[in-house]
Formats: C-alpha cells, structure tokens, sequence
C-alpha cells in the first residue's frame, strides 16, 4: 500500500509540475520600455506585443524581447581631417528602436542591430564631418559636429526604426607631433601678441608726450601772445597820453639852468617860453666882434 501511495503522489506531483510548465509557457511579461516580437515556428509577426501579460502558443510560439527605451552606445573610432590629422575619437550615442519596427529590425537584421547597423553608420557619418574641418577647428566646433552627427545617423537609421536622441563628443584625441606643434603655436602667438601689445604701448606713449608738447607749446605761445597784446596795449595807451605840453614839461623838468654856448656873428634868440615867463619870452643875445665864445647866465 505505501508503495501505491508512494508511486500516485509522485505521478500527481509530475501532473502538477507539468501544469506548471505548460501554463508559463503560454504567458509571457512584456516589461515597460520593451516590446514582445512574437516568432511562430520561425516566422516574425507583424503584431508586436506592447507592456504587459500576454498569452502565447507554449511550445510553438517564442518572444522575443526589444527594449525601446533610450538606449547609449559609446563608440572608439579614428577620423581624418581636413589637414590630414588622425583624431581618435570617443562618442556616446543615445538612441532608440521604434516600437512599431521593432518586428521588422529584428526579422531583417536580429538582436545584434546594434553592431550591425549602429556602429558603422557612426563611423561613416564622423569621416564624412571631421573631414570638412582642421584638427584644430574640430576642437572648438565640438558642438557643430555633435549636431551634424545627429542628423546625418537619423538621415540613415530612421527608414529602419532607429532614432539618435544625442550624441557626445567624449574626446578628441591627436597625435604627439600635432600636440606639440600647436603647443609652439600657441607660444608663438603668446609671443607675438606680447610683442604687439608692447609696440601699441610704445606708440601709445609716443603719442601721448607728443600731444603733452603740442598742448605745452600752444600754452607759451598764447602766453607769448597775451603778453605781447598787453605791451601793445600798454604802448598804445602810453602813445595816445603823450601830449605836447606833456613834452614840454619833461623838457622844462630836465632843464639845468643853463642857457646854451652858442657863437655866431649878429646875434642868435633862444626861446624859453615857459622857462622864464612871456614878458622875457624872447632874450637877445648879441655877440662881440670877434668870433670869441660867450656864456650867459640864466637869470642874469
């Protein structure tokens, strides 16, 4: 009897485990972000499932699973310049799969359309733009390649469902020789704009001592000019307030007294009106004979 028991609870447990397998294999989970490819004996339905519980065929039907959330792929590859400068280069790319395509990137590519379809086009579309520009210019246009590489992989990868959000630029990286020559570059430029910045200052200098004699000369020689309008003032005023009787005056003033030796025949008048009154306006004097100097007094 313990063996009969033994051998139906060992049956039933087997029923019931096999209950088991077959009732998971006829549910599957979609997970958010995701959608079911459904594969029915190796064929790909159009259908895709959407986020949640589904039923399937067990045995006969498969899913598989694609995630459509905003996947990120980074990326080595190596680009030329415009100058024939190697730049390594390191992306991260942000994209997605399109859950209405998701049936037909994995039927005509698989799972692995990332490194089928993804990768290359990254590497073809940083050739085709790192091209157009200098090793030096892809540095400081970091943010027009990042923009160019958007729309030239959505340009490629949208017809089969694929859709770039973003892409960085994680590094730009050059070879020795090239980071030493832009090194002695920059050193160059530094020393020629030190050099310019000296030769301005020196010209700037100059300039300025010159306007400091220009202003200095116009002052002396405004002051020149004051100076000479004020004499010439001073002169005219003198000029205008010089009369005759004011001569006359001065003359009288430095008068010693003394009337002049003079010598002559008949006899010589001397007028000094104004000396010694008008009644002896007129004095004669009249001289001896012989031609032998006289002296006259003054008063006398």
């Amino acid at each position: 009897m313990s063996k009969i028991f033994n051998k139906k609870v060992i049956i039933t447990v087997l029923v019931v485990l096999l209950i088991i397998v077959v009732a998971a294999s006829c549910v599957t989970i979609v997970q958010p972000g995701h959608t079911g490819v459904v594969v029915t004996l190796g064929r790909v339905d159009e259908n895709v499932l959407q986020e949640g519980l589904h039923l399937k065929i067990p045995f006969i039907q498969s899913v598989v699973m694609i995630d459509n959330r905003i996947t990120k792929l980074e990326v080595d590859t190596e680009a030329f310049s415009s100058d024939l400068q190697t730049v390594d280069t390191r992306l991260a790319i942000n994209y997605r799969v399109d859950t209405s395509k998701s049936y037909s990137i994995y039927k005509n590519i698989g799972a692995g359309y990332e490194g089928v379809l993804v990768e290359p086009a990254v590497n073809e579309v940083l050739k085709a733009i790192v091209a157009q520009y200098s090793a030096e210019e892809s540095v400081t246009n970091r943010t027009l390649i990042s923009t160019g590489l958007v729309e030239g992989l959505n340009e490629k990868l949208n017809d089969i469902g694929l859709y770039v959000t973003d892409v960085n630029i994680i590094n730009f990286e050059f070879s020795e020789a090239y980071i030493t020559a832009i090194e002695e570059k920059q050193v160059a430029q530094q020393e020629l704009l030190k050099a310019e910045t000296e030769k301005q200052t020196k010209i700037t200098n100059a300039e300025a001592e010159a306007e400091a004699m220009k202003v200095r000369a116009e002052g002396e020689a405004e002051a020149l000019k004051i100076t000479a309008q004020a004499e010439a003032e001073a002169n005219a005023t003198i000029a205008d307030s010089i009369t005759k009787d004011l001569i006359e005056y001065h003359k009288i003033e430095k008068w010693d007294g003394k009337l002049p030796v003079v010598s002559g025949g008949s006899g010589t008048f001397v007028d000094v009106s104004g000396i010694v009154g008008e009644e002896n306006a007129e004095v004669e004097v009249s001289a001896p004979a012989y031609s032998a100097p006289v002296n006259y007094g003054a008063a006398e």
